[in-house]
């Protein structure tokens, strides 16, 4: 590793905006903003869940793609090809995503919540829903490769579209079954499937493309990246909080009344981001790809859509369903482990070699 290295390795958390810097705090901010908002005004979950876009609250779906457009504007959608031609990088992904995944949720769920079938129904469902928004959030902030990361994401879309509903029946109705445990169902279609990924992937994917298309064409790349996109790539955090506050808002009363219910998913959930993290880095070192594309692949694999498991679970089991508390009680989890864990991969990042072209997040306004 050459001291040029060292030098942008040291130098990463001094780009990181003051939103950036502070994350955690503004999270925690937010969760407990959501939870007392969602106890102190009587109605508000149901004012939020009056319009619904495939499941999903209308506001919570908003927060979601205000939160992941900023993001998909930055990739730089003419050096795709440079991904797809890794195939250690796509392989190990669908690999740790589509079968160490949902084998290790799976094992999780009924080694700590075999009595309680509900969440642990809804846990599995969660390790079935792979990554396709906050992940992108982790993985910039992480300082990975954005083409890399926009690239796993399409693939895990199409697969889940593919492969969800069998793998649900598999690991909820086959796999209990010749293992002599209890079954459970899971009724969901492709097409409910196809439009979570969709509405959450394919709107803010297309544009961000027109955005990239249209601003280097009318401005030029050298306008686009250095004025544009310092200009709206503030609001991919601000999303993101939006959404953490809309989501516990909704949900905050099953919460804050089921706290032990909640501490014993919480227990898997650790276990499970912290195991596909560090197996995703782990592989990633092994198989001597950069640091880029190390994060991106370890945040792609402990990443979860808990957009689509809160969906499924929604729809198939109901609203106040211990299937659909597991959903949200996901991301409850998810989001400040994958804080942790961003800053964990920067202070490794003078360990791994380094991409030529540096993938750092464009100065964001403070």
């Amino acid at each position: 590793m050459t001291d040029q290295h060292v030098s942008r390795a040291a130098t990463t958390p001094a780009r990181l905006s003051t939103t950036d810097k502070y994350l955690p705090v503004w999270i925690g901010v937010a969760m407990v903003a959501g939870l007392l908002l969602g106890r102190l005004i009587p109605g508000l979950g149901g004012w939020l869940g009056a319009v619904e876009i495939d499941g999903v609250s209308l506001p919570i779906a908003l927060g979601l793609l205000v939160m992941m457009y900023p993001v998909l504007a930055k990739v730089r959608y003419d050096r795709l090809g440079t991904v797809t031609g890794d195939r250690r990088l796509l392989g190990s992904s669908l690999v740790l995503n589509w079968i160490v995944g949902p084998a290790l949720m799976f094992v999780l769920a009924w080694v700590f919540l075999a009595d309680l079938p509900e969440y642990r129904t809804g846990l599995i469902i969660v390790g079935l829903a792979r990554c396709i928004a906050m992940v992108i959030i982790w993985n910039d902030m992480a300082c990975g490769d954005r083409e890399a990361a926009a690239v796993l994401v399409a693939i895990n879309s199409i697969f889940q579209v593919i492969a969800f509903a069998a793998l649900g029946w598999f690991y909820l109705s086959i796999l209990p079954g010749w293992l002599g445990l209890d079954q459970a169902t899971l009724d969901v279609s492709p097409w409910q499937i196809a439009k979570s990924v969709l509405i959450f992937l394919g709107i803010p994917l297309l544009a961000g493309y027109l955005s990239r298309v249209w601003g280097e064409t009318a401005k030029g790349r050298t306008w686009y990246e250095e004025t544009f996109l310092p200009l709206v790539g503030p609001w991919a955090l601000r999303g993101l909080l939006f959404t953490i506050v809309l989501l516990f808002a909704l949900q905050g009363e099953q919460i804050t009344s089921r706290h032990w219910d909640v501490a014993r998913m919480a227990v898997p959930l650790l276990i499970y981001f912290a195991l596909m993290w560090g197996v995703g880095f782990a592989v990633g070192k092994g198989l001597g790809l950069s640091y880029e594309r190390t994060t991106t692949l370890a945040f792609t694999a402990a990443g979860n859509n808990f957009e689509l498991a809160i969906a499924v679970a929604i729809a198939t089991f109901g609203v106040t369903s211990g299937q659909a508390l597991a959903g949200v009680v996901g991301p409850l989890i998810e989001v400040p482990v994958l804080v942790g864990l961003v800053y964990v991969s920067l202070a490794l990042r003078r360990h791994f070699p380094h991409q030529e072209e540096s993938h750092d997040p464009a100065p964001a306004a403070t």
